[in-house]
């Protein structure tokens, strides 16, 4: 079980901007709560990891309110610190230090009035990028960890991990867009240090503890090159990456510009990941998470099949190699939440970019769909257990309205019915636990020009696996290579109930299949010796 942020925290960026690392938001409770959690999913045989924000604190963090009280403070250095550009008086427009635009729209650069400072954020202002050219703060931040880990904390995920290391250089960057800003993420994305950073923090923190700790980070723009060196395990450095290629697929310039998923371009991007790490390293599977829209309405069909589309989407992506992710919700169906005006986000990168764009005349209703489709705030609703008010979360007021479809799409309501969304996922996980293929197998890649059919093989040993998805809201027609081969396969999980089950049965709209066969070792053949 993975927390996103409990610390305490001023909430700016959903608690993603940290004032204590060692604490408890008083809204969610007390250490001594945390450590009844624990204990509880401990005894239940699970494991818990948290979320680890160290690339940047909240402003509010002690670290912070010393750096920024004076310029000869032992703590100045703990954090980007510089003067405003030269030939610019601080404060006038253009005289930040580099020309890098925030992630949260904006410059990447807050002046400080009373030192007449500008410092670095790649994020929120209010979350000031940490230095680790530091080794003082580098050696805070592994204390903090060390501390978690003996309280029993099991592993970390690692939020914006490899943006640590900046070039200390700090060039400008290429001009994008007409604001004058630049996107800066060359210089600070899997920057010079980064992986000598991220060995320190293994040599420091994780060597010689037991082998139950999972540490996993989330690493925009990374390469596929980049994770191998990351998460192979002979370097130390963490065990799997979060990667962003295929939830940017069906994005413009930015995350704002929406148009639709092209299927061969997803299975262009996640068959390259399958493929280049298929020796060394791991990779994370993911399709939701508090930065996503709901992916049954992203990439599926939300409405009439709702179900269908959402237990296809899981089963394609639980029969990849590499490590499952389920968000909240997403084993419900939950989806897109249908804000009414700006006045229902709460998210602050939506409401940046709202306010930005139509400052610079853009049409409020063209951004406010946009928000619609892709804001945070989509997967930031309270979770739906029940019909009643507030979806039984709260008694209180939520940070944020519960969907109005939670009437319908609860918790309660899919245990209750075997044919929901939540026990489709239970038998997926249980297939991953009772068919090594499916954790352990070869990946290959099937049609992948077809832009319908979504289609794989997973091998191990004398058993294979095919795995096919139907991305359409029509019936398709199905040509799998070798299609023989499969005759009489074994039909081990599919979304619509059928008598008979040929690979070459056409798809029904947004099906999922997979099949198991077991293949003639070639030895058997050779000796005539083999019996399907």
């Amino acid at each position: 079980m993975w927390l996103s942020p409990v610390y305490p925290s001023p909430q700016d960026d959903n608690g993603y901007d940290i004032s204590d690392y060692q604490g408890i938001e008083p809204v969610f409770g007390s250490l001594a709560d945390f450590d009844e959690l624990l204990e509880a999913v401990h005894a239940r045989g699970m494991r818990l990891v948290m979320d680890l924000v160290v690339n940047h604190t909240s402003d509010e963090h002690p670290w912070f309110t010393e750096s920024r009280s004076s310029t000869d403070n032992p703590k100045r250095d703990w954090y980007w610190w510089r003067p405003a550009r030269a030939g610019h008086p601080a404060g006038a427009p253009g005289a930040e230090p580099t020309n890098w635009r925030s992630a949260f729209s904006g410059p990447a650069w807050e002046l400080d009035e009373p030192t007449q400072e500008y410092f670095l954020h790649l994020f929120s202002r209010r979350q000031p990028d940490l230095n680790w050219e530091n080794p003082e703060v580098r050696q805070a931040i592994y204390a903090m960890m060390r501390w978690w880990l003996d309280r029993g904390v099991d592993g970390f995920r690692m939020d914006v991990i490899n943006m640590i290391s900046k070039d200390t250089a700090l060039p400008d960057g290429a001009v994008v867009g007409d604001d004058g800003l630049a996107d800066g993420s060359s210089y600070y994305t899997c920057g010079p240090r980064i992986h000598e950073f991220l060995q320190e923090m293994h040599r420091e923190v994780f060597t010689g503890r037991a082998d139950r700790l999972l540490t996993v980070g989330e690493m925009p723009g990374v390469t596929v090159e980049e994770a191998r060196l990351m998460t192979d395990p002979a370097r130390g450095e963490v065990d799997m990456v979060f990667q962003f290629e295929h939830v940017q697929l069906d994005q413009g310039l930015t995350k704002w510009d929406v148009h639709p998923l092209r299927l061969t371009a997803l299975k262009a991007s996640l068959g390259r990941w399958q493929a280049g790490l298929a020796e060394v390293g791991w990779n994370s599977l993911y399709w939701n998470n508090h930065d996503q829209p709901r992916a049954v309405s992203r990439f599926g069909d939300d409405g009439a099949y709702r179900v269908r589309s959402a237990t296809m989407l899981a089963t394609v992506l639980h029969l990849h190699r590499g490590t499952p992710y389920v968000y909240q919700g997403e084993e419900l169906g939950m989806t897109n939440v249908p804000f009414a005006s700006i006045d229902d986000f709460r998210d602050i990168e939506s409401l940046n970019y709202y306010a930005e764009a139509v400052a610079l005349g853009a049409d409020p209703g063209a951004v406010l769909a946009a928000l619609r489709v892709m804001s945070r705030d989509n997967a930031r609703t309270p979770m739906q257990w029940d019909a009643t008010t507030h979806a039984g979360f709260t008694t209180g007021t939520p940070w944020l309205p519960v969907n109005p479809n939670h009437d319908v799409i609860n918790a309660e309501a899919a245990r209750a019915d075997e044919g929901s969304v939540f026990h489709h996922y239970r038998r997926l996980i249980a297939l991953r636990h009772t068919e090594p293929a499916v954790a352990h197998g070869d990946f290959t890649m099937l049609l992948p020009d077809d832009e319908r059919v979504y289609a794989f093989t997973r091998s191990l040993d004398d058993v294979q696996l095919l795995v096919l998805g139907s991305f359409s809201s029509e019936p398709v027609e199905v040509s799998v290579p070798q299609g023989e081969a499969w005759a009489g396969a074994e039909l081990l999980l599919g979304n619509v109930a059928r008598d008979i089950s040929p690979v070459d049965l056409p798809l029904a709209p947004w099906e999922a299949r997979v099949y198991r066969r077991v293949i003639a070792p070639a030895a058997d053949l050779a000796r005539g010796e083999y019996k399907s």
